[in-house]
């Protein structure tokens, strides 16, 4: 969460990803389907090019974005789990997925990730959380008995637009229990012993955190 300005500069520098994930991006933005921002993508290529996940799980498809542009920056062999439950998002991220040419390296699971998430026999090097943000600490208590050690947690929005910063009744009384849970997601990540984690002001707040 830094000046527009500067966000924007920064933003400049970077390259761009590919044709097809560029348009992608722009057609999501035209329709107001929310996308992981620039600086957030090119924090996702850092990951990926750093640490080589082989097994990646996503929470939160939407129109499939997120999982593409990793899958495009990933190795040959890297699989991705991704699941989302929207039902109005499902057909079109199916149709980008296929389009990518990345259908064998990217599994889509239909279904809630509440009730997915505890059956999942895989272990992952890394994951990837963008979906219901009240639901964030849940994510974090399946997360812990799917990934490996050494993997990687990053988790996105969590800054909620600096309201994270206001008391409860600073913020509008719909978004209140996101703000309650958010919170708590922050506290527990932050100060767990499995952890090593980074709160970053970049995008709407970034949490990337390594289990020891």
């Amino acid at each position: 969460m830094t000046d527009e300005r500067l966000t924007g500069f920064i933003n400049s520098l970077y390259k761009g990803n590919t044709v097809f994930l560029d348009e992608l991006e722009k057609r999501a933005l035209e329709t107001g389907v929310p996308i992981i921002r620039k600086d957030t993508q090119a924090f996702l290529r850092f990951i990926i090019a750093s640490h080589d996940p082989k097994e990646i799980l996503e929470i939160g498809t939407a129109t499939g974005f997120s999982c593409i542009l990793m899958a495009e920056y990933s190795s040959e062999d890297t699989k991705i789990t991704t699941i989302e439950k929207y039902e109005k998002r499902l057909p079109v991220a199916e149709e980008n997925i296929r389009a990518s040419g990345y259908s064998e390296k990217i599994e889509l699971i239909k279904e809630d990730a509440s009730e997915v998430l505890p059956s999942l026999q895989k272990s992952f090097d890394m994951i990837f959380i963008d979906a219901a943000k009240a639901q964030y600490p849940f994510y974090l208590k399946e997360a812990d008995h799917l990934l490996k050690k050494g993997g990687i947690i990053v988790a996105d929005n969590c800054l909620q637009g600096g309201d994270i910063l206001e008391s409860k009744f600073a913020v509008e009384r719909r978004n209140r229990t996101i703000h309650k849970r958010m919170r708590e997601f922050l506290k527990e990540i932050t100060s767990s012993d499995e952890y090593t984690t980074a709160v970053l002001a970049l995008g709407d707040g970034v949490v990337v955190s390594v289990k020891r």
